[in-house]
């Protein structure tokens, strides 16, 4: 731990004799900050994981045990709007209505057997985050932030998962950070940021199953949380 700390102290004091050693540039959109309100929109790819605690539950009679895990990457594609309003100079509400379509793939294995199920839960989220931003000052044409909120979600497509079931609403806890671009003629935004389940959204009373031996998996599921990585473009 005191490697990693004297790690990021040396580059946390690199960063700041960078900036120093800079020389003042011309700005670009100067008086940009100084609205109230800001508008724009964004673009951005996503990782989707969904992240089950097993139970262990072993059926006495066969020997069976399953576990689930989220077991490959699942990238996706997300679109939304932006609406800012600057409570401070540094400070700001954030509000950005989103959709994140994607899928989680899933697999399961019989301890016993070595069997393995699999199942792809493609999702449609919409949501709506609600987060403070707090901005640094602003240096030429950058300007870094952190922001941290929560959102709510909605999964258009939960009804449909097939092994396991999740419930459609849930509440992300967020954090990121990202960096205010002023080009000549907008601004960009590139932000990465971090989404955590609250809530678990597991459904365990199902009552689509046709076939009933699809019900060990959601038995063997003690709970599941929807996580989510966004790397988000902003244009403003």
């Amino acid at each position: 731990m005191s490697l990693l700390r004297t790690t990021i102290t040396t580059l946390l004091l690199l960063l700041a004799v960078a900036c120093m050693a800079q020389e003042r540039k011309i700005q670009n959109k100067p008086f940009i900050d100084e609205r109230r309100f800001h508008y724009g929109f964004f673009v951005g790819v996503h990782d989707q994981e969904l992240k089950l605690k097993n139970n262990g539950l072993l059926n006495e009679s066969t020997g069976d045990q399953w576990v689930g895990e989220n077991d490959t990457q699942n990238f996706g594609f997300s679109v939304g709007i932006l609406g800012e309003w600057k409570i401070t100079k540094w400070l700001a509400l954030r509000i950005t209505p989103s959709l994140h379509f994607g899928s989680k793939h899933l697999k399961f294995r019989n301890l016993n057997t070595g069997e393995t199920q699999s199942q792809n839960l493609k999702s449609t989220y919409i949501g709506l985050p609600i987060a403070l931003k707090m901005a640094a000052p602003r240096f030429n044409n950058f300007r870094p932030y952190v922001v941290a909120g929560v959102q709510p979600m909605v999964d258009l497509t939960s009804g449909k998962h097939g092994m396991i079931q999740t419930k459609p609403f849930g509440v992300n806890l967020e954090a990121g950070l990202g960096c205010d671009i002023y080009l000549p003629f907008f601004k960009l935004i590139p932000e990465l940021k971090f989404s955590f389940g609250l809530a678990d959204i597991l459904n365990r009373k199902r009552t689509d199953l046709t076939d009933e031996r699809l019900r060990v998996y959601t038995e063997s599921t003690l709970s599941a949380h929807s996580n989510m990585v966004v790397l988000s473009f902003y244009f403003e």
